[in-house]
């Protein structure tokens, strides 16, 4: 008897429950350890990421580094606070293009990289990943103020070292690559992040599209040009061209360091590789980029790398490197005009994507 009591009146009480609810008007709630999550906002989609590497002071307003006009001409107004890496991003809503500033040097470029594509904030699986940096370049190939696409980007500091006092008298160079006994031995070693092929065809696409874009000079550049006698291209005015890049956080100058850089980007692209530039970060975020293709999170094949010449990687004849690095420091005549040729080059690739995004979302520039 008192155990049919006691389930009516546990009966009673769920239709008691259940009136009050509906009394209410409220669905009903489950206990949780936390507050209530609100609802997760979409993801913005982004079309292409301008990555740049430095900025002098401010983002607008002072001495423009690699960031402030592509701030400003692209109308990067919508700030996104970004403080697991170097520098808050800036995105332009209506076209969809978002700025960065990685940091310098191979270790800043890839956790900011990494850090912006594991952004839920971001849905990155179509963007397009435009570098555009200024760069040391080698003289026999370009001179200040000039653009060059790269395929190809080598990383210089992974390997092994000697110091060149104390190297064998046959060697040339005391740096050679991890797991090996000497420089540039026949059987290459397996490729652990020393080198990176970008879309060689997306390069081509780039480089066409702006070949013909018109490069500012000024009269201090073209003054400085004629001390390179030796090196018909570093005397031509600022032109447009394919060269691939070696990134390196120790900034190296000189004859015999640009010697190496040239046989090392040939050794290890095998011979297809011609250097150009030398820049800081390209390497990391590469290495960042393909991690992230391999987690579905981006796209690859979209990385292009644009360096302009603010510098050369070695001194003028009559000239030695400590003498020229002393004279030059961090203050690079070219850098005011290695920036304008990197934005006129590089926002002809952004316009165009954005401009033809119904088609380049799903299909690669190049492809029918």
């Amino acid at each position: 008897m008192n155990g049919r009591l006691n389930c009516r009146a546990w009966a009673c009480g769920l239709v008691l429950l259940a009136l009050i609810g509906c009394k209410n008007d409220q669905p009903p709630v489950s206990k949780t350890n936390g507050p209530p999550v609100a609802a997760a906002t979409p993801a913005t989609e982004v079309k292409v990421v301008v990555i740049t590497m430095f900025e002098l002071g401010e983002d607008e307003g002072d001495e423009a580094g690699e960031f402030q006009l592509w701030k400003a001409r692209q109308k990067l107004n919508k700030r996104f606070a970004f403080p697991q890496s170097h520098h808050d991003l800036f995105l332009n809503e209506e076209t969809g293009v978002l700025g960065m500033v990685t940091g310098m040097g191979t270790n800043r470029s890839s956790s900011a990289i990494m850090a912006l594509g594991l952004d839920p904030r971001f849905d990155l699986r179509n963007a397009y990943w435009l570098v555009v940096g200024i760069g040391g370049f080698d003289p026999l190939d370009a001179s200040i103020g000039s653009g060059a696409w790269a395929e190809w980007v080598v990383d210089g500091d992974f390997g092994h070292e000697i110091d060149a006092r104390e190297i064998p008298e046959d060697w040339e160079t005391g740096y050679f690559p991890l797991f090996t006994k000497e420089p540039y031995p026949e059987v290459m070693p397996p490729n652990q992040g020393e080198v990176f092929q970008l879309n060689g065809k997306l390069t081509e696409w780039a480089y066409q599209l702006t070949k013909d874009t018109p490069l500012s000079d000024d009269e201090h550049i073209a003054e400085q040009r004629k001390l390179f006698t030796k090196y018909p291209n570093a005397q031509r005015l600022p032109f447009v061209l394919k060269g691939d890049s070696i990134s390196s956080m120790t900034f190296w100058h000189g004859d015999l360091m640009t010697i190496w850089a040239n046989k090392w980007v040939k050794y290890w692209s095998k011979g297809q590789g011609e250097f150009v530039s030398a820049g800081m970060e390209d390497t990391g975020t590469a290495q960042s980029l393909f991690y992230l293709d391999r987690a579905g999170k981006a796209d690859y094949d979209r990385l292009m790398v644009l360096r302009t010449a603010s510098n050369f990687t070695q001194p003028p004849p009559g000239i030695t490197a400590a003498e020229n690095l002393a004279a030059e420091g961090e203050d690079y005549a070219g850098l005011e005009l290695a920036l304008e040729s990197g934005y006129r080059l590089g926002s002809r690739v952004v316009d165009t994507l954005v401009g033809g995004w119904e088609k380049y979302q799903n299909n690669l520039p190049y492809e029918p």
